[in-house]
């Protein structure tokens, strides 16, 4: 192809393109396909000739869009915005044309300096702090773009583990060991590091502990899903009195379940006052701080170290585009600074964003976002966040007009999470038929013993009438369903002629009769359950609880059913996976169940101890659990 055919091409895909997006709310959202689809479609091998263009536009259209989850149609309402607009896809199709590689200043100077331009426009839209601030007279800090959150978490932990080894190697600590530490071995340290998130953290905390080795615990939030201050503080002094180090708390604005915001003007002062980093993901919920009456949230911002949030989650700045800042830039180049000679260059005071960062190279991600930013401008972004907290609110208030269903934790920014009022085996029927018709796209999440679907305003094409449209093929669904016998549940049950049955014993008789009912009518053929679903998930939660610090799957005995323990992805199976009563355990035999030990291994439980001088510490190993708080012997 040359250059006279790519602009004659470049055009007709552009106009391929805003087809696509103008036209996407008639494509079903889901697939219906199953894995391996696409192999049998495809050659076993690369041709060895060119082909036509016009073949392999058109095997676009029959070969991948049959497997495309349309994540910018309206009726895309599963995980969280994944948005893009006109001028971010300008913005790339001109960084992929130059295809910069720019790890250091010298190696492209405006791929650096619009970062860094761009970032600081973005902290003061978002009324951050200044010291996030690259050019600010009193900041030592700034920002950058990044791949992922995830990545961008696994940063700020490697950033604030670094920190706290070399503050341990540069004194005699006195308080948490006999002797001093300045000979010993980073590793010997880093098994004694302990850093907190709360039990409605994304994954990928526990991923960046798995990764750096960097035990993770899991602390409780309370009634509303957040994380408090006396929590964070108990926590701290039971590690400290294990012999342990906490080194970092990742703080949550927006969790994946239910969008709950951990309390950081309780939590910051105590990171500050402990010595622990404060990273503050915010993923989702970042893009709501363009308005200032969305802020609420902000409150201790102050005393973050850290703050990451996805532009290319509801911002329409398309994937993938994270933004980064630091407090302290000094202690990321402290950590993965490296200075072979070939990188080097003449203007050594320049930022290089290679220090900053794991990969060397990176990606000229500031043109579309400084795109976006311009040719929206601040307000026309604000009255998109603000469309999407009003369609949420048109969705909220549907839902709570139909007694059939329930929203079993308080609505947030765009996210709403209902459930039938008819039990968990309604609820994940419900569910599979709205996913299996393709007419929109959910998924479920647990509110304690509770199962709950989850409805986010994704798109910026969402209107009024997508909204009412998807509501009426709930409610038919639901009507649909509840119609041969599953009503809504009684209000009282009696087991026996005992009058005084506990709510907890009518809960599970009323539970026992659904799924007799449930049962029946998958005898008779009337009702399919669909395993993949559940087979899916109970395998991803017991995989989690193998390889994290979290509890195991059993529910902890001193939680009665309240909204707690929420998980993103939760086995939505048979009730047995998630029961509506919670489970009888036998005293403190059922309490130890819930304990796991620490599977992250260190050189001091290795042979290879014997190369160090031991340390003096106060216990060998630790247990810590997500569900129940840690209790003194």
């Amino acid at each position: 192809m040359q250059a006279e055919e790519y602009t004659r091409r470049g055009k007709e895909l552009v106009d391929y393109i805003g087809q696509y997006l103008t036209e996407i709310r008639s494509r079903r959202v889901l697939p219906d396909v199953q894995p391996g689809f696409l192999r049998p479609l495809l050659p076993s091998s690369a041709p060895c000739e060119p082909e036509p263009w016009e073949n392999i536009l058109q095997d676009v259209e029959n070969i991948i869009m049959p497997g495309v989850v349309h994540w910018q149609s309206p009726h895309m309402h599963a995980y969280f915005p994944a948005l893009n607009s006109w001028p971010s896809l300008l913005g790339d199709m001109l960084a992929d044309a130059i295809n910069c590689l720019g790890f250091t200043w010298a190696s492209s100077p405006a791929c650096t300096e619009l970062e860094m331009c761009v970032m600081d426009w973005l902290c003061k839209a978002l009324g951050l702090p200044d010291h996030f601030l690259h050019h600010h007279q009193d900041s030592r800090g700034g920002g950058i773009l990044q791949s992922t959150v995830s990545e961008c978490t696994l940063v700020a932990l490697l950033a604030a583990r670094k920190d706290k080894i070399l503050q341990m190697k540069s004194r005699d600590s006195t308080e948490m060991f006999t002797d001093s530490l300045t000979d010993t071995d980073e590793s010997i340290l880093n098994s004694r590091l302990i850093a907190y998130a709360s039990d409605q953290a994304h994954s990928s905390v526990e991923k960046a502990g798995l990764i750096s080795l960097v035990k993770i615990r899991f602390l409780e939030t309370d009634e509303k899903f957040s994380l408090r201050g006396e929590t964070l503080q108990r926590a701290i002094q039971e590690d400290r009195r294990r012999g342990l180090l906490p080194v970092m708390l990742c703080a949550t604005l927006g969790s994946t379940g239910v969008c709950s915001f951990d309390c950081l003007a309780e939590l910051g002062p105590i990171c500050a006052r402990e010595g622990l980093w404060l990273h503050v993901d915010a993923a989702y919920a970042g893009s709501a701080l363009l308005c200032p009456e969305l802020r609420y949230f902000l409150s201790g911002m102050e005393f973050a170290d850290s703050f990451v949030f996805n532009p290319s989650k509801w911002m329409m700045v398309h994937f993938d585009c994270t933004a980064f800042w630091v407090k302290d830039k000094f202690k990321l180049q402290q950590t993965f600074s490296v200075d072979p000679l070939y990188l080097r260059h003449d203007n050594s005071g320049a930022t290089d964003f290679m220090h900053w960062q794991i990969p060397l190279s990176r990606r000229f991600r500031s043109l579309k976002l400084w795109f976006v930013m311009r040719s929206f401008g601040l307000k026309n972004l604000q009255a998109h966040i603000r469309h999407g907290v009003e369609m949420a609110k048109l969705f909220e208030s549907l839902v709570r007009s139909d007694s059939n269903f329930q929203i079993p934790a308080e609505r947030h920014l765009g996210l709403v999470v209902f459930c039938l009022v008819g039990g968990n085996a309604l609820t994940q029927e419900l569910l599979r038929r709205l996913t299996q018709s393709g007419t929109m796209f959910l998924i479920p999440a647990a509110v304690g013993t509770k199962l709950i679907i989850r409805f986010t305003v994704t798109s910026q094409f969402t209107q009024p009438e997508d909204i009412c449209r998807d509501w009426g093929i709930i409610q038919r669904t639901a009507a649909e369903l509840i119609k041969p016998g599953f009503g809504a549940r009684p209000l009282s049950l009696s087991l026996s002629t005992d009058t005084e049955a506990s709510e907890d014993e009518q809960e599970t008789l009323w539970q026992e009769q659904e799924a007799e009912k449930l049962g029946d009518r998958l005898t008779e053929g009337r009702m399919r359950l669909e395993p993949m679903i559940d087979k899916h998930l109970v395998h991803q939660g017991q995989r989690r609880a193998t390889r994290s610090m979290s509890c195991s799957a059993e529910l902890p005995p001193t939680r009665p059913d309240s909204a707690h323990n929420l998980r993103e992805a939760p086995p939505p199976g048979a009730l047995a996976q998630i029961p509506e009563s919670p489970v009888p355990t036998e005293g403190r035999r059922g309490q130890k169940r819930l304990l796991k030990f620490h599977s992250v291994p260190s050189l001091w439980q290795c042979a290879m101890q014997q190369m160090y001088r031991p340390l003096h510490w106060s216990t060998s190993r630790a247990s810590y659990f997500t569900c129940c708080t840690l209790t003194q012997k």
